[in-house]
This record gives C-alpha cells, structure tokens and sequence, in this order.
C-alpha cells in the first residue's frame, strides 16, 4: 500500500526547505513528504497523484506565490482530492485573506509563518488534521483490478486465471459499480475495451490474453535455457510433483503449463482426503504451495505457455510451443491431466462463460449469492463444489442420472451433503435444456421422461474427464480413449507389440512407447484419479528418468 502524500508548497527555497525538512522529522513513518516550489507545480503533482490513484493527506502551501497564490492552488486541488486536508501559510499581513480562505476554498487550518518551534506550532495542529482525515479514508484496493462484464465470457476466463494463480484481484462489474466507470474514463477507455486489468502500477491492459497479463504480473513464458535434463508437461499435482523432485535431484528441470497450476485438481474448492492435511485445503492453494516448492528447488516453470508437438531428434526431445519458440532435452515427463467432458445440449456453447462453466465453482460463487444453482455430475470435485457453492448459493440442486451418489462419490462428502440443508440432490435427472439470452435464465431438467424449467443462477458441469493428449497421439501410443499406454501395457497387448522403439530392454513402468518419454497422472491409461496417487506417479517418474540418463 502506498503511504499518503503530504505536499508542501512555497516558492521560497529556504521556507520550502524548512517545511520539508520539519514534516519528513515527524511524519515520515506514516506519510511520504512531497514539496513543490510553485503553485503551478504542485497541481501538477495534484494531477499526477490523482491519475496515479495515490492518496493525497494534506496541501501545506503559502499564501504569497508569484504564480499563483496559494488560495487558489488549495481550491484547485480540492477538485481533485475533496478529502484532503487543506493548510495556509501566512505571514501576519495575510491573516485577513486566510480568513475569508476558510469560506471560499474550505481551508480547515491556517497557520502563521515562523512556526518555531514546531513542536508546538506546527505538529499538533497537523496531527489533529491528519487523524481527522485518517477517519474518513478508505484506502483503495492496492493490487490487480479487473473491470468487466458480469455475463462476459472472457472477463470469466481471466477471472478464472488470476485465482488459479491466487493473484488477488478486486473485481469491478462495469454495469453495477460506478467504481469500474469512473476508473474506466480516468484511463481514457470505453466499454468497448473491456475487459480491462488494471495493474498495481496503473497501467491499464484492454482486453488482454492471460498470457499478457502473465508476463506483466511476472510470470515466465519463455526458456532461460538450451537444454534441459526432463522438460515436464503439464503443471497439475503429477506435473508438480515431478518439477519438485526433478529439481531436488540435481537435474536441470523445466515445467510447461497451458492453464493454471493444479490441473483439474485446482479447480477443487476443497480437498479433505489428501494425506497430512486434516482440516482439508483448497486444490489452488495446495497447488500454490507445490509450486513455491518446486521453484524454491531450482525448478523452472513455464506458465502459462503449451506445448503443440513433440518430436525426437538424434536422441534429444524436441517440443515446439504456441509461439513458435523450441525447447530441447533429454527426458520427457507428460502430466497433460484431463478436462472436463462437455455437456452437449442446447444452448450450452453459447452461453458457456455466461452462467454455464466447466469447473470454476471458487470463481464464481461469490455472483451466486442467494441465487439457485445447478451442478451436474456425482463425483467428488462435484460434491466439493456442492459443499463451496452452499455457503453462497439460496440453493444449490445436485443432478445425477443414477438413483443414489454412492457409487462415485467419497463417503465423507455425501455425508456432509446429506447434513447441508440447502443441497438438494435430483436422482433419474439431467439437463435437457439451457436458456437465456446473454446469459443462463433457465435450465431445463429432464426426470423420468417429464421436462420441467427451473430459474437458474448459474450451472457447473462436472462430467467426468478426457485426457489432453491430442496432439501428442501421433508420437507416442494411446489406448482408444486417449489415455497414453506405458510399461507392461506396450509388451502384453499384442496391438502395440511393435511399438516400443527400444530393442535392448523393456519399458520402465512409467515410459510411453519412445524411450525417455514417461506419463505420469490422470492422463495415463490405469491410473487412478486421486491426487494423492498422481503426486505419487510424478515422484516416481523421475526414479525412472535417472535410469534412462544413467543407460
């Protein structure tokens, strides 16, 4: 948080000079002392101050200036900082001009020249100013501000971005929030540039990437290197585990991530099972916490930036990235993960971003206040956001097409379910419809053949999950799911006996098909889908790249 401005005006050097020198003795700790040596000047300081969104505390400025005097200088900035505590400097000829000042340009204080000593003539009646303002100041918001539409399906998607990064953000709907309209103008944008982020240091970005608004808030999406021992795909909890305990190990080890950190984990308003942790914690903080982890261990991280294709070259692995940019090493470790299956119903393309969203319950709760919602889906990530979303939500409907949650969702969490009162769990249904003009009204449900419109909020879809291997399938050998087949699976299954591509010995247990290229995480054919086990399965993939570097 910038410390408010105390500015002083005089145009005289050495008054200017003593001014200065007695606030800064006093006040330095709580405020940062500005001086102007003209009336012009200190507006302009005024402008920038205001344009810079800095608090202004207090104008001490002197009556008798060439330029402008300093009556004037004080109405000017009251344009400008209303709240700001105005004093006049005076010599006794001016007492009477000081006076009528107190009408016209609202001084709150006047004080006479010399005001030695300070400790009795100058300090008290400024404490006395300066925590009279303090009392009415609202600081405003210090970080990433984002201003958009509520119903804008980018303005979601940075949403989305910046709390998967747990950057802290202050969302500003430029519709309700005369915040968001006023901050717009003073950047000279219109509502045809939003969404707008604007950063701590005020610059404003118009409808910006994530990968813009990554590199401005210091992210990494560029190699620093020209080779690397293990490049790791994918940043979910495999992925991570893999960067921590590649770089713990002495290797050279980088991280490519597309989205944010945590994968399909990180999206999870609360994990209760994961081993160490008893009060539970957030997939984004526990995804946060692996990547300090692995950076503090010398890893690299890419973020976010996606790997388009892959290929093998003289024995090195060679990937190619969005940008066109190469990256080249000696091991491989995919931990693509999964996402989400879409619904594919009517009306859910056009209004996905738009009250409809794959994920996302931590983001958007908060729009939901006592509003109904709908998941869709039985599964654990579908309870945690049942358990998230109740806090906020006036009701919040579980649709699943079975009769019971038994099957496919933790005990615990049907626990909790059952004790919430406000969650209500639809067996025999699912979503036949979605509708709404820009933005979800309406869900259709079908149950037992009958359809029937329900007032929607908002509807989650958690629908189980596809592996993100398409662009890899041509390299490396996936079952007809997608799911990269490794170990024994390539030598048992007469289909891909003639895969494996090395002829002296068998695949590790974690390696694809092409040697030095493993898989670990839920993108892996037999894996389990629990975090616990993908972050077991990136701990071990690294065991294995060490043999292969070692042959």
């Amino acid at each position: 948080m910038k410390k408010p401005v105390l500015l002083c005006v005089d145009d005289d050097p050495q008054v200017l000079s003593a001014i200065d020198r007695d606030l800064r003795q006093e006040f330095r700790r709580d405020y940062r002392v500005v001086r102007a040596g003209s009336g012009r000047e200190a507006l302009a300081i005024v402008r920038e101050l205001h344009e810079r969104e800095e608090p202004l505390a207090l104008i001490l400025a002197d009556q008798r200036m060439p330029d402008l005097e300093g009556v004037e200088v004080l109405t000017q900035a009251r344009e400008l900082f209303p709240e700001a505590k105005r004093v006049l400097l005076t010599a006794y000829a001016d007492t009477e001009a000081a006076i009528r000042a107190i009408n016209s340009a609202r001084l709150d204080h006047y004080l006479m020249k010399p005001w030695d000593p300070p400790q009795q003539l100058l300090y008290p009646t400024l404490h006395d100013l300066l925590a009279a303002w303090q009392r009415a100041y609202k600081p405003a918001f210090g970080g990433v501000r984002l201003i958009g539409f509520q119903w804008s399906p980018k303005s979601h998607e940075l949403k989305d971005f910046l709390a998967g990064y747990m950057v802290g953000y202050q969302w500003l709907d430029f519709e309700t929030d005369a915040e968001a309209q006023t901050l717009l103008a003073r950047k000279n944008l219109t509502a045809h540039d939003l969404p707008v982020v604007v950063l701590e240091d005020g610059t404003a970005l118009a409808s910006p990437t994530p990968t813009e608004v990554a590199t401005r808030i210091g992210l990494t999406v560029q190699a620093s290197q020209e080779l690397y021992d293990v490049v790791v795909i994918g940043g979910g909890p495999a992925g991570l585990a893999a960067g921590v305990y590649g770089a713990s190990e002495g290797l050279k080890t980088l991280v490519i991530e597309r989205q944010t950190p945590g994968g399909q984990a990180g999206t999870s308003s609360r994990i209760e099972n994961y081993l160490g942790f008893p009060t539970g914690l957030s997939g984004s903080e526990l995804a946060h916490r692996a990547w300090t982890q692995a950076v503090r261990l010398g890893a690299e991280i890419l973020a976010p930036q996606e790997v388009t294709g892959l290929c093998v070259q003289d024995g090195y692995k060679v990937l190619t990235l969005t940008d066109g940019n190469e990256v080249k090493t000696r091991a491989v470790i995919l931990t693509t993960g999964v996402s989400y299956r879409t619904l594919d119903v009517p009306g859910m393309d056009r209004l996905s971003g738009a009250g409809v969203y794959y994920g996302a319950a931590r983001t958007e709760a908060r729009s939901c206040q006592e509003q109904d919602v709908y998941i869709v889906g039985g599964g654990n990530s579908a309870g945690q956001a049942a358990m998230y979303l109740a806090t906020y939500a006036r009701r919040v409907f579980i649709l699943i097409r079975g009769e019971s949650l038994a099957a496919s969702m933790s005990a615990y969490l049907i626990e909790q379910i059952g004790q919430t009162p406000n969650i209500e769990l639809l067996p025999f249904a699912e979503i036949a419809e979605v509708c709404g003009a820009d933005h979800l009204e309406e869900v259709v449900v079908r149950r037992q053949g009958q359809l029937e419109r329900r007032p929607a909020r908002a509807l989650f879809v958690f629908i189980g999950a596809k592996p993100s291997t398409e662009w890899v399938c041509d390299t490396i050998v996936c079952d007809g799911k997608g799911f990269v087949l490794t170990g024994r699976d390539l030598v048992t299954d007469p289909r891909y006996a003639t895969a494996w591509q090395h002829p002296r010995r068998e695949p590790y247990l974690l390696e694809t098909c092409v040697p030095g290229i493993f898989a670990a995480g839920d993108s892996r054919a037999g894996a389990m889908a629990r975090v616990a086990s993908a972050v077991g399965e990136g701990s071990m993939a690294i065991k294995f790249v060490h043999q292969y570097l070692d042959e």
